[in-house]
């Protein structure tokens, strides 16, 4: 017999209130994390209303992740539920992360039409850790600067500050640039070329030379070519010639040609928006009208 007092609920009857399927609370029950208050003398469990509170916190607990471990200590109150919460908090982070980098991967799979070896190179390079994506920032490093000691230090300097690995918590963009920057810091011919670069750099510098005339230079080509353009000045002009010889000296004209077509070429212009993208920040003006210009000009004397 069941003594007199508060109404009891049937496992049917609390699923009603709760809006659970009766499956659900048996299960919960079997695991022990919903206990009924007492046997009916047919031997089904009944519950009360304080079943129904404990119940609405368990399904919290369970809609917000928690494994029934977790749940019957918060229960049991052998875990704080703030604790528990922070660790799920970390996971969920864990989860997240992993998500985006899945996005990242198949949003530039389908971007590029890759293949099936392509996607998986991509999710290598996406997954690396940290310390594998600074090794193939310093393996580039090496293979641009090793042994070239007279190469300008603030172009080193300036490389090796920009050059950035994946953030801990990266967008989809800073995800899907890194791959691409990574693929193009371990391509040989990309490679070759920066090393040529850095090869004509340390050429051209003296031993008086200070450290950042090679940044300097540029500059101030951006600064004469842009200003020449303007004024309208032609770059096969003799107006041009003078740009030429403000900016150059008495260089050899067919050398500095080659330097000049070497600095804007597409990569290292692609290498630098790439690096931008993956910073998070605006991307650097390539200054291609400026650069043209000047190349123009060059052409035109040395095929003269």
């Amino acid at each position: 017999m069941i003594d007199d007092g508060p109404p009891l609920l049937t496992i049917g009857q609390l699923a009603r209130r709760t809006g659970l399927t009766v499956r659900t609370i048996r299960y919960w029950s079997d695991e022990g994390v919903l206990h009924p208050v007492t046997r009916s003398d047919g031997g089904y469990r009944l519950y009360d209303a304080e079943s129904v509170a404990r119940l609405e916190l368990i399904r919290t607990l369970r809609e917000l992740g928690l494994g029934l471990t977790d749940v019957r200590k918060v229960l049991a109150g052998d875990a704080d539920v703030a604790a528990v919460a922070a660790a799920h908090v970390a996971a969920l982070d864990a989860q997240i992360r992993a998500l985006r980098l899945n996005r990242a991967v198949l949003s530039t799979v389908a971007k590029r039409n890759s293949t099936a070896e392509e996607m998986a190179l991509m999710n290598k390079l996406a997954r690396l850790s940290a310390a594998e994506r600074k090794h193939i920032i310093d393996d580039f490093m090496e293979q641009t600067f090793g042994g070239i000691d007279a190469a300008d230090p603030e172009i080193r300097n300036r490389l090796v500050v920009m050059v950035p690995g994946l953030p801990d918590d990266p967008t989809a963009e800073q995800v899907d640039a890194w791959v691409e920057l990574a693929e193009l810091m371990q391509d040989p011919d990309f490679r070759a070329h920066m090393r040529r670069m850095v090869e004509f750099n340390a050429a051209d510098r003296g031993p008086d030379v200070k450290p950042g005339s090679s940044l300097w230079f540029m500059s101030r080509l951006v600064q004469l070519a842009g200003e020449a353009r303007e004024r309208g000045v032609a770059p096969e002009s003799d107006e041009a010639g003078d740009v030429l010889r403000g900016l150059l000296g008495d260089a050899d004209l067919p050398a500095a040609l080659e330097r000049l077509e070497a600095a804007a070429n597409e990569d290292v212009a692609r290498f630098r928006d790439l690096v931008s993208r993956v910073r998070g920040v605006e991307t650097l003006p390539r200054h291609e009208a400026e650069f043209a210009w000047v190349l123009a000009a060059l052409r035109f004397r040395t095929a003269s």
